[in-house]
């Protein structure tokens, strides 16, 4: 749903939830974490291994941000 540019000069400004912002920078930190794990492996099966738990990190970051924008939107 698109909105008028004067439609979103009346928005609130919102803070997001802090649990929320609690768990993306969790979801940072398992990002690094995984692609750090897998810039050092040379075994291929932990190779694979962290190509998944990067996947699995990015995917929640997006989730989790998409969620923080959805309360922006909502109030």
């Amino acid at each position: 749903m698109k909105t008028s540019r004067q439609e979103k000069k009346f928005r609130k400004k919102v803070d997001p939830d802090p649990d929320l912002l609690e768990q993306l920078n969790e979801a940072i930190g398992h990002i690094d974490s995984a692609m750090n794990h897998f810039e050092h492996v040379v075994d291929p099966t932990l190779i694979d291994c962290y190509i998944y738990e990067l996947k699995a990190a990015q995917l929640r970051y997006q989730f989790l941000l998409k969620r923080i924008k959805n309360q922006e939107v909502q109030v």
